[in-house]
C-alpha cells in the first residue's frame, strides 16, 4: 500500500538512529500479506492474503472475461486506487498503451486487483526503497502490473515472467513493491523497484516460498540472497546484480542480499529486513526456532508447528497483540468491585482500545509518561479492505477459489466470500466510502458500527466478535454444501446457471453482513445514548 504521510500508530518499537540521504521515508501503516503453502494448511489449500491497509479506494468489482481483436490495444494508468466508482474517471491518467491479447480472464477487481477466474490470486505490500530507485517515467504501477497478469496468466510463474517481461520493455514507475503471487499448486514472493532515474527499466526477484512453510510481507524488503540456479525456486530480473553495482548499492565483494542493496533500512530506520509484524508472525508460528528482534534479518518463510486454515489467516489479520508486552492497552487498568462481593479487581479500562488516535495516546502519556507506546499492529482502523484467498486444485476453478473479502478494519468487520465464478457483486460493494460519507457505500455501513465499537470497546467487543465469528463460522461451515450445490447445478443446468447461484450466495451473504453491521450500529448508540 503506497502511503502519503498520516500516521495512527507510529512504529518506536526502538530509538530510530541517522542514515545518509537515500534512506527512504517509510510509512508502517500500509500493508499485511501472509502466504501460506499447500502442504503448511490444513486442507490443502494455497494462501495469500492482503490487508489494504490506507485511504485507497474501497470500490470492488468482477471484470468479465473478454475477447479482442489482434490489433487492439489496451490502456495503462495511473490513479485507479483514487477512483469513487466503478466507472470514474476523475483524475485517472493515461501512461501508455501495449497491444491487447485476444482473450482476457474476469478478475476481481480490488484497488490491487487480487484474483482471476484461473485461481490465480495477488495480495500486495508497498516497500519503498531507496529513493534513487524510482522512475516515474516507467509506464507501470504495480496495480496495473498486477491487472495485466490477472488478465493473462494462469500461474504464479507465468504471472512473474509476464511482469518481468513488462517492467524491462516498458519500465516501472513505483516506488518498491512485493507481490505474494499464488496459484492452485504454490505461492511465490515478488519484490521490484525501479532502475534509477536514468534508466526506465526495473529491478526484480522472486523467491517461492516451500510448500510446507509460511511467509509473511510486511512494507520492508525481505528476499535475501539468490540462488539463480536453482530455477524451480528464485528469479530474478537479468540486471538483479548489475544495477546494484552501478549505483553503488552493493560492491560486489560481500554475499549480495537483495533487499540490503535495494531496500535500505527498515521503516523503524534500522538496518533489518524485518518488523514487528513480521517478528511476532513468524515467532508465534514457529516458536522453537527462537527467533529475535536483534537479528539482521528473519527466514522469508517458516514451517509452521502446527499446520494453518483460512481462517487461522484471518485471525493473524486481527492480531493487535493482546496479552503481550506489545499490547498498546496493558496498561491502561482499572480497579473494579466483583459483584456480591467486597473484593476488587483489575482489569483493562472498558474505554481503552488498541485503536487510539495519535491525540488519545498524547494525552494518555501527558497525564502519566509511558502509560501507552505506540506499536503497529497487524489490524488498524484505517484499513480500506483485505482479502484472505485460498486456492484449491481438486476443485473447478470457478468454486475452488474463494477470496474472503473484509472492508474496514479487519479486526472488526466480517469477511464475505466471493468465488472465482462469482460474476457481479452489490451495488453498495461498487461504490468507495472512503472519500466521502455515503449512505450508498457499503463501507459505512461497517465503518459506523466499528467506529462506535471503539468508544467503550471492553464492552461491544463481546457483540462484534461474536458477530465476526457467527459469518465465519458460517461462511466456511456451508462451504463444502456451496461446492456440492454448485456441482449439481452445473450438471444440470450447466455453467452459467451454476455460476448465478454463486452470485446470488456471494450478494446474500454480504446484505446479511451490512444488516447485521446497521444493527450492531443502532445497539452502539442506545448503549451510548447518555454520552461517551
Amino acid at each position: 500500500m503506497k502511503t502519503t504521510g498520516y500516521l495512527l500508530l507510529l512504529g518506536i518499537i526502538c530509538t530510530t538512529p541517522s542514515y545518509a540521504q537515500n534512506t527512504p521515508e517509510r510509512d508502517p501503516d500500509a500493508c499485511t500479506s501472509i502466504m501460506v503453502g499447500k502442504n503448511a494448511t490444513t486442507d490443502g489449500s494455497v494462501i495469500t492474503s492482503h490487508t489494504c491497509d490506507s485511504w485507497y479506494r474501497t470500490w470492488v468489482n468482477v471484470v468479465p472475461a473478454k475477447d479482442y481483436e489482434s490489433t487492439v490495444t489496451t490502456s495503462i494508468y495511473d490513479g485507479r486506487m483514487h477512483t469513487e466508482f466503478v466507472n470514474d474517471q476523475t483524475k485517472l491518467t493515461v501512461k501508455g498503451e501495449i497491444p491487447q491479447v485476444n482473450h482476457t480472464y474476469s478478475f476481481l477487481d480490488t484497488a490491487y486487483p487480487c484474483l482471476n477466474e484461473k485461481q490465480l490470486a495477488m495480495g500486495e505490500t508497498t516497500i519503498s526503497g531507496r529513493n534513487e530507485l524510482r522512475n516515474p517515467e516507467g509506464m507501470f504501477m504495480i496495480e496495473e502490473l498486477a491487472r495485466i497478469a490477472l488478465e493473462r496468466c494462469t500461474t504464479a510463474r507465468e504471472a512473474i515472467l509476464l511482469m518481468g517481461d513488462l517492467i524491462k520493455k516498458y519500465g516501472y514507475g513505483d516506488s518498491g513493491e512485493c507481490l505474494t503471487i499464488a496459484d492452485k499448486k504454490e505461492v511465490w514472493h515478488f519484490e521490484v523497484f525501479g532502475e534509477g532515474s536514468k534508466k526506465k527499466g526495473g529491478v526484480w526477484a522472486a523467491v517461492r516460498i516451500p510448500d510446507d512453510e509460511v511467509g509473511i510481507s510486511a512494507n520492508i524488503p525481505r528476499i535475501s540472497t539468490l540462488n539463480l540456479k536453482d530455477k524451480d525456486n528464485y528469479m530474478a530480473s537479468e540486471n538483479v546484480f548489475e544495477v546494484a553495482k552501478k549505483l553503488g548499492f552493493w560492491d560486489g565483494k560481500e554475499a549480495f542480499k537483495f533487499w540490503k542493496a535495494y531496500g535500505g533500512p527498515n521503516y523503524s530506520g534500522k538496518m533489518q529486513a524485518f518488523s514487528i509484524r513480521e517478528y511476532f508472525i513468524l515467532s508465534t508460528l514457529a516458536p522453537s526456532l527462537n527467533l529475535s528482534m536483534e537479528a539482521e534479518e528473519l527466514p522469508l518463510s517458516v514451517k509452521p508447528e502446527k499446520k494453518l486454515s483460512a481462517a487461522d489467516v484471518a485471525a493473524y489479520l486481527r492480531q493487535t497483540y493482546e496479552g503481550t508486552q506489545w499490547d498498546v492497552t496493558r496498561n491502561l487498568k482499572v480497579t473494579v468491585k466483583q459483584k456480591d462481593s467486597e473484593k476488587t479487581d483489575t482489569i483493562i479500562s472498558p474505554a481503552a482500545n488498541p485503536w487510539m488516535r495519535s491525540d488519545e495516546i498524547k494525552m494518555l502519556n501527558g497525564i502519566k509518561e509511558g502509560a501507552v507506546t505506540s506499536i503497529r499492529n497487524i489490524a488498524v482502523p484505517q484499513c480500506a479492505y483485505s482479502t484472505v484467498i485460498q486456492l484449491r486444485d481438486w476443485l473447478p476453478d470457478a468454486v475452488g477459489g474463494v477470496c474472503w473479502f473484509s472492508m474496514d478494519n479487519p479486526g472488526q468487520s466480517p469477511r464475505v466470500p466471493i468465488f472465482c465464478g462469482t460474476t457481479d457483486l452489490p451495488a453498495s460493494y461498487k461504490i468507495c466510502g472512503n472519500h466521502r460519507y455515503r449512505e450508498d457505500a457499503a463501507l459505512w455501513h461497517y465503518r459506523r458500527a466499528n467506529k462506535l465499537a471503539t468508544v467503550r470497546w471492553g464492552k461491544a467487543r463481546k457483540l462484534m466478535e461474536k458477530n465476526i465469528m457467527h459469518f465465519e463460522h458460517k461462511g466456511f461451515n456451508e462451504l463444502p454444501w456451496v461446492e456440492q450445490q454448485y456441482q449439481q447445478i452445473l450438471n444440470s443446468d450447466g455453467e452459467e446457471a451454476a455460476k448465478a447461484y454463486l452470485t446470488n450466495y456471494t450478494i446474500d451473504f454480504a446484505g446479511a453482513t451490512l444488516l447485521r453491521w446497521d444493527e450492531m450500529a443502532n445497539q452502539f448508540w442506545i448503549d451510548n445514548k447518555f454520552g461517551f
